[in-house]
Protein backbone atom coordinates (compact mmCIF):
# COMPACT_ATOMS: atom_id res chain seq x y z
CA UNK A 1 0.00 0.00 0.00
CA UNK A 2 3.04 2.23 0.02
CA UNK A 3 3.86 4.99 2.45
CA UNK A 4 1.33 6.12 5.00
CA UNK A 5 2.22 9.82 4.84
CA UNK A 6 3.82 12.14 2.34
CA UNK A 7 5.31 14.36 5.07
CA UNK A 8 7.53 11.82 6.81
CA UNK A 9 9.06 14.34 9.20
CA UNK A 10 5.73 14.51 11.01
CA UNK A 11 6.36 11.12 12.59
CA UNK A 12 9.20 12.51 14.68
CA UNK A 13 7.17 15.60 15.48
CA UNK A 14 4.16 13.56 16.47
CA UNK A 15 5.92 11.00 18.63
CA UNK A 16 5.71 13.05 21.76
CA UNK A 17 2.01 13.60 21.25
CA UNK A 18 1.30 9.99 20.36
CA UNK A 19 3.28 8.77 23.35
CA UNK A 20 1.23 11.09 25.52
CA UNK A 21 -1.91 9.59 24.04
CA UNK A 22 -0.64 6.14 24.84
CA UNK A 23 0.13 7.26 28.35
CA UNK A 24 -3.52 8.16 28.79
CA UNK A 25 -4.30 4.51 28.26
CA UNK A 26 -2.07 3.68 31.21
CA UNK A 27 -4.62 5.20 33.57
CA UNK A 28 -7.08 2.48 32.67
CA UNK A 29 -4.58 -0.32 32.10
CA UNK A 30 -4.21 -2.83 34.87
CA UNK A 31 -1.48 -4.93 33.31
CA UNK A 32 2.02 -4.80 34.75
CA UNK A 33 4.68 -4.54 32.07
CA UNK A 34 7.86 -6.54 31.69
CA UNK A 35 11.20 -4.86 31.09
CA UNK A 36 14.33 -5.48 29.09
CA UNK A 37 17.36 -7.36 30.27
CA UNK A 38 20.90 -7.72 29.10
CA UNK A 39 23.91 -5.55 28.51
CA UNK A 40 24.85 -2.96 25.93
CA UNK A 41 24.06 -3.06 22.26
CA UNK A 42 26.15 -5.16 19.96
CA UNK A 43 27.45 -3.73 16.72
CA UNK A 44 27.43 -6.51 14.21
CA UNK A 45 25.11 -4.89 11.65
CA UNK A 46 22.13 -6.40 9.92
CA UNK A 47 23.62 -9.55 8.47
CA UNK A 48 26.02 -10.91 11.07
CA UNK A 49 25.49 -13.08 14.13
CA UNK A 50 25.29 -11.06 17.33
CA UNK A 51 27.40 -12.24 20.26
CA UNK A 52 25.07 -12.80 23.18
CA UNK A 53 26.95 -14.71 25.86
CA UNK A 54 25.50 -13.82 29.26
CA UNK A 55 22.57 -11.89 27.79
CA UNK A 56 18.84 -12.60 27.85
CA UNK A 57 16.15 -11.15 25.62
CA UNK A 58 12.58 -10.60 26.76
CA UNK A 59 10.12 -11.76 24.11
CA UNK A 60 6.33 -11.33 24.07
CA UNK A 61 4.27 -13.74 21.99
CA UNK A 62 0.49 -13.65 21.65
CA UNK A 63 -1.24 -16.58 23.28
CA UNK A 64 -3.55 -18.86 21.35
CA UNK A 65 -2.33 -18.53 17.76
CA UNK A 66 -0.52 -21.82 18.16
CA UNK A 67 -2.49 -23.67 20.87
CA UNK A 68 0.46 -25.87 21.86
CA UNK A 69 3.53 -23.70 21.34
CA UNK A 70 5.66 -24.74 24.31
CA UNK A 71 7.62 -27.37 22.36
CA UNK A 72 8.09 -24.94 19.48
CA UNK A 73 9.59 -22.25 21.69
CA UNK A 74 11.84 -24.82 23.35
CA UNK A 75 13.29 -25.33 19.87
CA UNK A 76 13.56 -21.59 19.32
CA UNK A 77 15.41 -21.13 22.61
CA UNK A 78 17.86 -23.92 21.79
CA UNK A 79 18.48 -22.71 18.24
CA UNK A 80 19.00 -19.13 19.45
CA UNK A 81 21.33 -20.27 22.22
CA UNK A 82 23.36 -22.36 19.79
CA UNK A 83 23.67 -19.45 17.38
CA UNK A 84 24.25 -16.52 19.73
CA UNK A 85 24.94 -17.95 23.21
CA UNK A 86 22.08 -15.77 24.48
CA UNK A 87 18.99 -16.86 26.40
CA UNK A 88 15.33 -16.04 25.84
CA UNK A 89 12.57 -15.21 28.30
CA UNK A 90 9.47 -15.97 26.21
CA UNK A 91 6.29 -14.62 27.79
CA UNK A 92 2.84 -15.49 26.44
CA UNK A 93 0.38 -12.58 26.36
CA UNK A 94 -3.38 -13.04 25.77
CA UNK A 95 -4.59 -11.09 22.74
CA UNK A 96 -7.35 -9.56 24.87
CA UNK A 97 -4.81 -8.04 27.26
CA UNK A 98 -2.08 -7.25 24.75
CA UNK A 99 -3.04 -3.71 23.73
CA UNK A 100 -3.15 -2.49 27.33
CA UNK A 101 0.11 -4.27 28.09
CA UNK A 102 1.85 -2.66 25.13
CA UNK A 103 0.38 0.74 25.97
CA UNK A 104 1.61 0.49 29.55
CA UNK A 105 5.08 -0.63 28.56
CA UNK A 106 5.54 2.01 25.86
CA UNK A 107 4.48 4.82 28.18
CA UNK A 108 6.69 3.47 30.97
CA UNK A 109 9.74 2.65 28.82
CA UNK A 110 9.55 -1.00 29.89
CA UNK A 111 9.04 -2.61 26.50
CA UNK A 112 10.39 -6.07 25.65
CA UNK A 113 13.29 -6.60 23.27
CA UNK A 114 11.16 -8.41 20.69
CA UNK A 115 7.41 -8.90 20.44
CA UNK A 116 4.74 -10.24 18.18
CA UNK A 117 2.68 -7.23 17.10
CA UNK A 118 -0.63 -7.46 15.26
CA UNK A 119 -0.39 -5.90 11.81
CA UNK A 120 -2.97 -3.21 12.56
CA UNK A 121 -1.01 -2.10 15.64
CA UNK A 122 2.41 -1.77 14.02
CA UNK A 123 1.84 1.69 12.47
CA UNK A 124 0.52 3.02 15.79
CA UNK A 125 3.50 1.78 17.79
CA UNK A 126 5.95 2.94 15.11
CA UNK A 127 4.37 6.38 15.10
CA UNK A 128 4.85 6.54 18.86
CA UNK A 129 8.58 5.94 18.38
CA UNK A 130 8.39 2.59 20.14
CA UNK A 131 9.69 0.36 17.34
CA UNK A 132 13.14 0.13 15.80
CA UNK A 133 13.57 0.72 12.07
CA UNK A 134 14.49 -2.66 10.56
CA UNK A 135 14.93 -1.49 6.96
CA UNK A 136 18.73 -1.60 6.83
CA UNK A 137 18.97 -4.86 8.76
CA UNK A 138 16.45 -6.60 6.52
CA UNK A 139 18.24 -5.35 3.42
CA UNK A 140 21.66 -6.39 4.75
CA UNK A 141 20.27 -9.85 5.47
CA UNK A 142 19.01 -9.96 1.85
CA UNK A 143 15.45 -10.61 2.97
CA UNK A 144 13.79 -7.47 1.60
CA UNK A 145 12.86 -9.08 -1.71
CA UNK A 146 11.21 -12.10 -0.09
CA UNK A 147 8.54 -10.42 2.03
CA UNK A 148 4.84 -11.02 1.35
CA UNK A 149 3.59 -7.69 -0.01
CA UNK A 150 0.50 -7.21 2.16
CA UNK A 151 2.38 -7.89 5.38
CA UNK A 152 5.31 -5.73 4.30
CA UNK A 153 3.00 -2.83 3.46
CA UNK A 154 1.24 -3.13 6.82
CA UNK A 155 4.59 -2.90 8.61
CA UNK A 156 5.92 0.02 6.58
CA UNK A 157 5.62 3.63 7.73
CA UNK A 158 6.97 6.36 5.42
CA UNK A 159 9.12 3.87 3.56
CA UNK A 160 10.68 2.37 6.68
CA UNK A 161 9.99 -1.19 7.79
CA UNK A 162 9.10 -1.49 11.48
CA UNK A 163 7.38 -4.87 11.43
CA UNK A 164 9.03 -8.00 10.02
CA UNK A 165 6.35 -10.20 8.40
CA UNK A 166 5.90 -13.38 10.45
CA UNK A 167 2.57 -14.96 9.56
CA UNK A 168 -0.81 -14.10 8.12
CA UNK A 169 -4.29 -15.41 7.60
CA UNK A 170 -7.20 -14.43 5.41
CA UNK A 171 -10.94 -14.99 5.32
CA UNK A 172 -12.87 -16.72 2.57
CA UNK A 173 -16.06 -18.80 2.55
CA UNK A 174 -16.53 -22.27 4.00
CA UNK A 175 -19.54 -24.22 2.77
CA UNK A 176 -21.33 -27.46 3.53
CA UNK A 177 -21.06 -29.64 0.42
CA UNK A 178 -24.08 -31.76 1.37
CA UNK A 179 -26.32 -28.71 1.78
CA UNK A 180 -25.13 -27.27 -1.53
CA UNK A 181 -25.68 -30.59 -3.31
CA UNK A 182 -29.20 -30.93 -1.90
CA UNK A 183 -29.94 -27.43 -3.21
CA UNK A 184 -28.62 -28.33 -6.66
CA UNK A 185 -25.64 -25.98 -6.44
CA UNK A 186 -22.83 -27.60 -8.40
CA UNK A 187 -20.42 -24.66 -8.52
CA UNK A 188 -19.70 -22.34 -5.56
CA UNK A 189 -20.81 -18.73 -6.13
CA UNK A 190 -18.23 -16.38 -7.63
CA UNK A 191 -20.29 -13.17 -7.82
CA UNK A 192 -22.95 -11.41 -5.79
CA UNK A 193 -25.65 -12.57 -8.19
CA UNK A 194 -24.55 -16.18 -7.77
CA UNK A 195 -24.37 -15.79 -3.99
CA UNK A 196 -27.92 -14.43 -3.94
CA UNK A 197 -29.04 -17.33 -6.13
CA UNK A 198 -27.34 -19.87 -3.85
CA UNK A 199 -29.16 -18.44 -0.83
CA UNK A 200 -32.51 -18.79 -2.62
CA UNK A 201 -31.80 -22.37 -3.66
CA UNK A 202 -30.74 -23.42 -0.15
CA UNK A 203 -33.86 -21.87 1.40
CA UNK A 204 -36.08 -23.61 -1.13
CA UNK A 205 -34.41 -26.99 -0.64
CA UNK A 206 -34.66 -26.90 3.16
CA UNK A 207 -36.29 -23.96 4.98
CA UNK A 208 -34.80 -25.20 8.28
CA UNK A 209 -31.28 -24.49 7.05
CA UNK A 210 -29.66 -21.07 7.52
CA UNK A 211 -28.16 -20.38 4.09
CA UNK A 212 -25.49 -17.89 5.21
CA UNK A 213 -24.82 -16.99 8.86
CA UNK A 214 -23.81 -13.29 8.69
CA UNK A 215 -22.32 -12.04 11.99
CA UNK A 216 -22.84 -8.34 12.60
CA UNK A 217 -20.06 -8.12 15.16
CA UNK A 218 -17.34 -8.80 12.61
CA UNK A 219 -15.46 -6.04 10.81
CA UNK A 220 -13.81 -8.45 8.41
CA UNK A 221 -17.01 -10.15 7.32
CA UNK A 222 -18.35 -6.73 6.33
CA UNK A 223 -15.39 -5.03 4.67
CA UNK A 224 -15.05 -7.45 1.73
CA UNK A 225 -18.59 -6.52 0.68
CA UNK A 226 -17.56 -2.86 0.72
CA UNK A 227 -14.37 -3.61 -1.20
CA UNK A 228 -16.23 -5.99 -3.50
CA UNK A 229 -18.40 -3.08 -4.65
CA UNK A 230 -15.32 -0.99 -5.38
CA UNK A 231 -15.66 1.03 -2.18
CA UNK A 232 -13.22 1.87 0.60
CA UNK A 233 -13.55 2.31 4.34
CA UNK A 234 -11.20 5.31 4.47
CA UNK A 235 -8.60 7.07 2.34
CA UNK A 236 -5.85 9.62 2.74
CA UNK A 237 -6.50 13.03 1.23
CA UNK A 238 -3.45 15.23 1.41
CA UNK A 239 -2.16 14.94 4.95
CA UNK A 240 -5.44 13.76 6.44
CA UNK A 241 -7.38 10.53 6.60
CA UNK A 242 -11.09 10.73 5.84
CA UNK A 243 -13.86 8.17 5.97
CA UNK A 244 -15.17 6.80 2.69
CA UNK A 245 -17.60 4.33 4.20
CA UNK A 246 -20.61 6.49 3.28
CA UNK A 247 -19.57 6.89 -0.36
CA UNK A 248 -21.96 5.40 -2.91
CA UNK A 249 -19.92 2.29 -3.71
CA UNK A 250 -19.32 1.45 -0.06
CA UNK A 251 -23.01 1.88 0.72
CA UNK A 252 -23.82 -0.40 -2.22
CA UNK A 253 -21.79 -3.16 -0.59
CA UNK A 254 -23.42 -2.63 2.80
CA UNK A 255 -26.85 -2.58 1.17
CA UNK A 256 -26.18 -5.86 -0.63
CA UNK A 257 -25.26 -7.79 2.49
CA UNK A 258 -28.15 -6.20 4.40
CA UNK A 259 -30.61 -7.24 1.69
CA UNK A 260 -29.10 -10.71 1.63
CA UNK A 261 -29.73 -11.08 5.36
CA UNK A 262 -33.07 -9.31 5.72
CA UNK A 263 -34.89 -9.47 2.38
CA UNK A 264 -33.53 -12.76 1.08
CA UNK A 265 -33.54 -14.43 4.50
CA UNK A 266 -29.97 -15.67 4.28
CA UNK A 267 -29.20 -15.21 7.95
CA UNK A 268 -30.93 -15.12 11.35
CA UNK A 269 -31.82 -12.32 13.80
CA UNK A 270 -29.39 -13.77 16.34
CA UNK A 271 -26.55 -13.54 13.84
CA UNK A 272 -27.00 -9.76 13.60
CA UNK A 273 -25.09 -9.34 16.87
CA UNK A 274 -22.99 -12.48 16.50
CA UNK A 275 -19.25 -12.93 16.11
CA UNK A 276 -17.14 -15.00 13.74
CA UNK A 277 -16.79 -17.54 16.55
CA UNK A 278 -20.58 -17.76 16.74
CA UNK A 279 -20.68 -18.33 12.99
CA UNK A 280 -18.20 -21.20 13.17
CA UNK A 281 -20.07 -22.77 16.08
CA UNK A 282 -23.38 -22.55 14.23
CA UNK A 283 -21.81 -23.95 11.07
CA UNK A 284 -20.40 -26.88 13.04
CA UNK A 285 -23.92 -27.98 13.99
CA UNK A 286 -24.54 -28.90 10.37
CA UNK A 287 -27.54 -26.70 9.54
CA UNK A 288 -25.76 -23.67 8.08
CA UNK A 289 -24.94 -23.56 4.39
CA UNK A 290 -21.95 -21.21 4.43
CA UNK A 291 -19.97 -18.77 6.54
CA UNK A 292 -17.08 -16.37 6.21
CA UNK A 293 -14.18 -17.89 8.09
CA UNK A 294 -10.43 -17.63 8.50
CA UNK A 295 -7.79 -19.80 6.89
CA UNK A 296 -6.78 -20.92 10.38
CA UNK A 297 -10.24 -22.26 11.33
CA UNK A 298 -10.55 -25.58 9.44
CA UNK A 299 -8.32 -27.27 12.02
CA UNK A 300 -10.59 -25.96 14.80
CA UNK A 301 -13.64 -27.19 12.91
CA UNK A 302 -12.05 -30.62 12.49
CA UNK A 303 -11.69 -30.90 16.26
CA UNK A 304 -15.07 -29.46 17.20
CA UNK A 305 -17.24 -30.93 14.45
CA UNK A 306 -15.31 -33.62 12.54
CA UNK A 307 -18.35 -34.89 10.63
CA UNK A 308 -19.13 -31.41 9.28
CA UNK A 309 -15.46 -30.75 8.58
CA UNK A 310 -15.30 -33.79 6.30
CA UNK A 311 -17.97 -32.33 4.03
CA UNK A 312 -16.66 -28.76 4.05
CA UNK A 313 -15.38 -26.96 0.98
CA UNK A 314 -14.16 -23.42 0.44
CA UNK A 315 -14.50 -20.66 -2.15
CA UNK A 316 -13.03 -17.19 -2.50
CA UNK A 317 -15.01 -14.14 -1.44
CA UNK A 318 -17.55 -13.22 -4.13
CA UNK A 319 -17.62 -9.59 -5.21
CA UNK A 320 -20.03 -7.70 -7.40
CA UNK A 321 -18.35 -8.94 -10.56
CA UNK A 322 -15.76 -11.46 -9.35
CA UNK A 323 -13.43 -12.15 -6.43
CA UNK A 324 -13.63 -9.48 -3.72
CA UNK A 325 -10.60 -8.48 -1.67
CA UNK A 326 -10.43 -9.86 1.86
CA UNK A 327 -8.45 -8.59 4.82
CA UNK A 328 -4.92 -9.95 5.12
CA UNK A 329 -4.30 -10.00 8.85
CA UNK A 330 -1.58 -11.47 10.95
CA UNK A 331 1.47 -10.54 12.92
CA UNK A 332 4.84 -8.92 12.62
CA UNK A 333 7.86 -9.50 14.79
CA UNK A 334 9.13 -6.14 15.97
CA UNK A 335 12.29 -5.00 17.74
CA UNK A 336 11.63 -2.26 20.27
CA UNK A 337 13.58 0.97 20.15
CA UNK A 338 14.41 0.82 23.86
CA UNK A 339 16.07 -2.59 23.56
CA UNK A 340 19.77 -2.37 24.45
CA UNK A 341 20.36 -5.40 22.22
CA UNK A 342 18.86 -4.53 18.85
CA UNK A 343 21.30 -6.57 16.77
CA UNK A 344 20.81 -9.59 18.96
CA UNK A 345 17.05 -9.05 18.83
CA UNK A 346 17.12 -8.97 15.04
CA UNK A 347 18.96 -12.29 15.03
CA UNK A 348 15.93 -13.75 16.79
CA UNK A 349 13.58 -12.11 14.30
CA UNK A 350 15.52 -13.67 11.42
CA UNK A 351 15.57 -17.06 13.09
CA UNK A 352 11.81 -17.13 13.61
CA UNK A 353 10.74 -15.71 10.25
CA UNK A 354 12.96 -17.78 7.95
CA UNK A 355 13.90 -21.42 7.44
CA UNK A 356 12.68 -24.47 9.33
CA UNK A 357 11.35 -22.62 12.36
CA UNK A 358 9.14 -20.42 10.18
CA UNK A 359 7.90 -23.49 8.29
CA UNK A 360 7.10 -25.30 11.52
CA UNK A 361 5.19 -22.34 12.95
CA UNK A 362 3.07 -22.10 9.81
CA UNK A 363 2.31 -25.82 9.88
CA UNK A 364 1.38 -25.85 13.57
CA UNK A 365 -0.69 -22.66 13.54
CA UNK A 366 -2.36 -23.11 10.11
CA UNK A 367 -1.28 -19.63 9.04
CA UNK A 368 0.58 -18.53 5.93
CA UNK A 369 4.26 -17.53 6.31
CA UNK A 370 5.46 -13.97 5.77
CA UNK A 371 8.17 -14.94 3.28
CA UNK A 372 7.25 -15.48 -0.37
CA UNK A 373 9.65 -18.41 -0.79
CA UNK A 374 8.11 -20.26 2.16
CA UNK A 375 4.61 -19.42 0.97
CA UNK A 376 5.34 -20.95 -2.44
CA UNK A 377 6.42 -24.19 -0.76
CA UNK A 378 3.25 -24.28 1.34
CA UNK A 379 1.00 -23.69 -1.65
CA UNK A 380 2.47 -26.62 -3.55
CA UNK A 381 1.72 -29.04 -0.73
CA UNK A 382 -1.62 -27.61 0.42
CA UNK A 383 -4.94 -29.45 0.57
CA UNK A 384 -8.18 -28.37 -1.11
CA UNK A 385 -9.11 -25.78 1.52
CA UNK A 386 -5.58 -24.41 1.79
CA UNK A 387 -5.43 -23.83 -1.95
CA UNK A 388 -8.63 -21.77 -1.90
CA UNK A 389 -7.44 -19.62 0.99
CA UNK A 390 -4.06 -19.33 -0.72
CA UNK A 391 -5.73 -18.03 -3.88
CA UNK A 392 -7.55 -15.42 -1.80
CA UNK A 393 -4.32 -14.58 0.02
CA UNK A 394 -2.14 -14.21 -3.07
CA UNK A 395 -4.68 -12.73 -5.49
CA UNK A 396 -7.26 -11.02 -3.31
CA UNK A 397 -5.62 -9.84 -0.11
CA UNK A 398 -6.02 -6.29 1.18
CA UNK A 399 -4.94 -4.37 4.26
CA UNK A 400 -6.88 -1.92 6.40
CA UNK A 401 -5.91 1.77 6.12
CA UNK A 402 -2.27 1.97 7.21
CA UNK A 403 -2.55 4.70 9.80
CA UNK A 404 -1.93 4.59 13.55
CA UNK A 405 -5.46 5.91 14.00
CA UNK A 406 -7.09 2.81 12.54
CA UNK A 407 -6.50 0.94 15.77
CA UNK A 408 -8.65 3.55 17.48
CA UNK A 409 -11.36 3.12 14.85
CA UNK A 410 -11.31 -0.58 15.62
CA UNK A 411 -11.30 0.03 19.37
CA UNK A 412 -14.51 2.04 18.96
CA UNK A 413 -15.95 -0.87 16.92
CA UNK A 414 -17.16 1.60 14.31
CA UNK A 415 -17.79 -0.94 11.55
CA UNK A 416 -19.26 -3.72 13.74
CA UNK A 417 -21.59 -1.21 15.40
CA UNK A 418 -22.78 -0.07 11.99
CA UNK A 419 -23.31 -3.62 10.76
CA UNK A 420 -25.20 -4.69 13.87
CA UNK A 421 -27.57 -1.75 13.43
CA UNK A 422 -28.06 -2.47 9.74
CA UNK A 423 -28.44 -6.25 10.04
CA UNK A 424 -30.92 -5.91 12.90
CA UNK A 425 -33.02 -3.47 10.87
CA UNK A 426 -32.43 -0.54 13.23
CA UNK A 427 -30.79 1.53 10.48
CA UNK A 428 -30.77 1.37 6.70
CA UNK A 429 -27.46 1.03 4.89
CA UNK A 430 -27.07 4.73 4.07
CA UNK A 431 -27.93 5.97 7.56
CA UNK A 432 -25.72 3.36 9.17
CA UNK A 433 -22.83 4.31 6.90
CA UNK A 434 -23.29 8.02 7.62
CA UNK A 435 -23.12 7.39 11.37
CA UNK A 436 -20.03 5.23 10.91
CA UNK A 437 -18.40 7.91 8.75
CA UNK A 438 -18.97 10.55 11.43
CA UNK A 439 -17.55 8.30 14.14
CA UNK A 440 -14.55 7.48 11.96
CA UNK A 441 -13.86 11.10 11.07
CA UNK A 442 -14.07 12.04 14.75
CA UNK A 443 -11.24 9.58 15.41
CA UNK A 444 -9.21 10.94 12.50
CA UNK A 445 -9.73 14.47 13.86
CA UNK A 446 -8.53 13.45 17.29
CA UNK A 447 -11.90 13.87 18.97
Amino acid sequence: MGNRRSDGHRIAANRKGVAAGLATGVLVASMAACGNSGGGSTATGGGGTAAGAGKKLTVWIMEGTNPDSSAYFDKVKKAFKDKTQADLDVQMVPWTAAKDKFTTSIAGNTTPDVAEVGTTWTPEFADAGALADLTAKVKAAKLDGDLVAGLKDAGTVDGKLYGMPWYAGIRSFLYNKDIFAKAGITTPPATWAELKDAVAKIKKADPAVTPFFIPGNSEFTATPFIWGAGGETAAKEGDKWVSKIDDAKAVEGIQFVADLALKDGASTPAAATGTEKDALTAYGKGNVGMIVSGSWTPSTLAKQAPDVAKKTGAFVFPGKDGMAPSFTGGSHLAVFEKSPNKDLAFELVKLMTTGDLAKEWGKQSNYFPGQKSLLDEQLKSGDELTKVFAKQFTQGGKTVPVTPLWGKVQAKKVIPTMMQAVLSGKADAKAGAQTAAKDMNDVFAGK
